[in-house]
């Protein structure tokens, strides 16, 4: 049985600490949202067949693909019980015909060895992520979801990732969402750029950004 470690993040750890005294707009936003707890998650494969499957798709849609997957699996999405299973059964998940070449490589590079957790212990974030992506299947977006919820690495910006742009452009009032710009604005973050991250995601969660945010109103 697969068991995600839990981290529980609060005003007194130090990452948190760094963040509010680096950047007074996070500073804000983490005050509002207070304590965090969230889970890392052990099934790496299961995630990224899961990012797969998510692609170009609403976050409806995907949890019903990964819900009826499970339910082929026995509720455990491994490369062991993906092989068990025809092209068309897959298919019938209500995929494409390219998520399931997609997930078909990303279960060989499984079974090869070539994605391997112990084998990122002493890569850095740049050499997984050319790992990764060199999967086909897997692109940038996918291989940093990898580094920030499987191996839980701390410093990963995610500027192709919608929903933490939706926060940012909230919290920074700004609708300018180039590369550049947001590696610019957020470099104050680093080496804790994946907690700040999460913020933007909980921020989006909890409906903060249908309102406008106000740095000094309470």
């Amino acid at each position: 049985m697969i068991v995600s470690q839990k981290v529980k993040l609060t005003f007194q750890s130090p990452e948190i600490q760094y963040l509010c005294r680096q950047d007074k707009h996070l500073a804000k936003v983490i005050h509002m949202i207070g304590p965090i707890e969230y889970e890392i998650q052990q099934n790496g494969y299961g995630f990224l067949v899961g990012e797969i499957m998510g692609q170009m798709v609403s976050n409806k849609v995907a949890a019903i693909f990964v819900q009826r997957l499970k339910a082929k699996c026995d509720q455990s999405i491994t490369p062991e019980r993906i092989e068990t299973l025809s092209d068309k059964e897959l298919r019938d998940i209500g995929i494409s015909n390219s998520k399931v070449s997609y997930i078909r490589n990303v279960t060989k590079a499984f079974n090869d060895g070539e994605i391997l957790a112990t084998n990122f212990e002493n890569k850095t974030d740049q050499e997984i992520l050319a790992t990764l992506t060199s999967v086909k299947g897997i692109g940038n977006w996918s291989a940093k979801m990898y580094l920030i919820f499987v191996l839980n690495r701390p410093n990963v910006l995610p500027y192709e990732d919608l929903a933490f742009l939706q926060g940012y452009g909230w919290m920074w009032n700004t609708d300018d969402y180039r590369k550049q710009s947001v590696s610019k604005r957020c470099k104050k973050w680093s080496p804790y750029a994946s907690i700040a991250a999460r913020y933007m995601y909980q921020a989006l969660d909890r409906g903060y950004t249908k309102e406008k945010f106000h740095l000094f109103k309470k």
